[in-house]
């Protein structure tokens, strides 16, 4: 099956330039064209750019990317290359998750605080309005 530029950038969440931009940088690897020059996806562009997302939405940059993408087309004599660039990126991934983590205790503390001061002042409006 095929998709124009615009169906899938709906389907990945990516704009239209978006996914030029990573194509001219060879995050994408090119794309098809057709008779008139227009750019066809298939679906295997389209779960490698949903890879990509991923990727960044990780936090990987750019430069990362394109040197991800560049040793993948390069087959599979890179694979083991390319397992340590997901290693290395999974591991900033759980170190972020656990940075995060640490942050709910406070914002936990920060809302029952805040709970505690409305029910306080809840229960003062009630008993202000039987009272009068």
């Amino acid at each position: 099956m095929s998709y124009t530029i615009g169906q899938v950038a709906k389907e990945v969440g990516l704009s239209v330039p978006t996914l030029r931009y990573y194509e001219k940088e060879g995050i994408l690897p090119p794309v098809k064209r057709n008779e008139n020059g227009l750019r066809i996806y298939d679906t295997e562009d389209i779960e490698w750019l949903e890879f990509a997302c991923c990727l960044r939405e990780t936090g990987m940059n750019i430069a990362e990317m394109k040197e991800f993408a560049k040793l993948a087309l390069q087959g599979d004599e890179t694979m083991q290359e390319r397992v340590q660039i997901l290693q290395a990126q999974k591991d900033r991934v759980k170190t972020q998750v656990n940075n995060l983590m640490s942050y709910i205790p406070m914002i936990d503390h920060k809302m029952e605080t805040y709970t505690s001061i409305l029910n306080k002042s809840n229960t003062i409006s009630k008993k202000n309005r039987m009272s009068g």
